[in-house]
């Protein structure tokens, strides 16, 4: 699985437990939230995740069955801006920013080399450590423009939330994540068992998914909530418009 691909998979397990209930009491701003049941929580922690404008995802863990260690570390918005990148280990790696219209991918030697054997040697020269420059509606980087767009993972949360098997869900105790109080809720589907850590000072958003299972173990880290994506973009210099590049034979990225 590639990495943008994996990133997805990765907020999908973050929809699946943190936000897999439906119906139900809604609690309200002034509960102690440490004090309600797992499936409120839940509610809680999904509403509070579908509220937010902007957020930086970090994740790290093999949820592919490969036993590859991946990474994803990625500050996006539901205007479609985003900004950081995917490590596919050996695979290589690429960085990622987009703004509005267009999108600057920065492919590492490793990854021309595993993803384009035939030729990635060349546009990895013709690049020569800049970034590639296209339109973000090209159709052969959607895969990477949707992993961009907050409203991508919105809706993965939304799909999981109606999802008619959703496991058992329990409340542990009381702990911390990064020095911030939690109450952590998982989720036991078959082998598999997915928590979601959910802040109890503030907003309720869910700071931390752990993943544990048959071929699949990872955490994803939430935070930044509501925090601007970073406005920059690769210069001129640092740039190739690769539009004639893309039309040769290249796999979607």
């Amino acid at each position: 699985m590639s990495g943008h691909r994996w990133a997805a998979r990765a907020a999908a397990g973050a929809a699946a437990v943190a936000l897999t209930v439906t119906g139900g009491a809604v609690a309200q701003a002034d509960d102690d939230i440490a004090s309600l049941g797992a499936e409120e929580i839940a509610d809680r922690s999904r509403d509070a995740l579908l509220g937010v404008s902007s957020l930086h995802l970090s994740a790290r863990g093999s949820l592919d069955g490969s036993g590859d260690p991946m990474s994803v570390d990625l500050t996006l918005d539901r205007e479609g801006n985003c900004a950081g990148g995917v490590d596919m280990g050996e695979d290589g790696s690429v960085e990622i920013v987009k703004r509005a219209g267009d999108v600057w991918l920065k492919p590492d030697k490793a990854f021309w080399e595993t993803h384009v054997p035939v030729g990635g040697s060349t546009f990895d020269a013709i690049l020569d450590g800049r970034y590639m420059k296209a339109k973000a509606d090209d159709p052969r980087l959607l895969t990477v423009t949707e992993v961009c767009d907050l409203d991508t993972f919105r809706e993965l949360i939304k799909d999981n939330a109606d999802a008619a098997d959703r496991g058992t869900l329990t409340k542990g105790r009381e702990t911390e994540v990064n020095g911030e109080p939690v109450i952590p809720v998982t989720r036991a589907q078959g082998d598999e068992r997915l928590t979601v850590y959910v802040a109890t000072d503030g907003e309720p958003y869910p700071v931390r998914i752990a993943v544990r299972g048959p071929g699949e173990e990872g955490t994803v880290n939430f935070s930044g909530f509501d925090r601007p994506v970073p406005a920059r973009t690769p210069s001129a210099d640092e740039t190739v418009d690769v539009t004639a590049l893309l039309g040769r034979s290249v796999k979607p990225v």
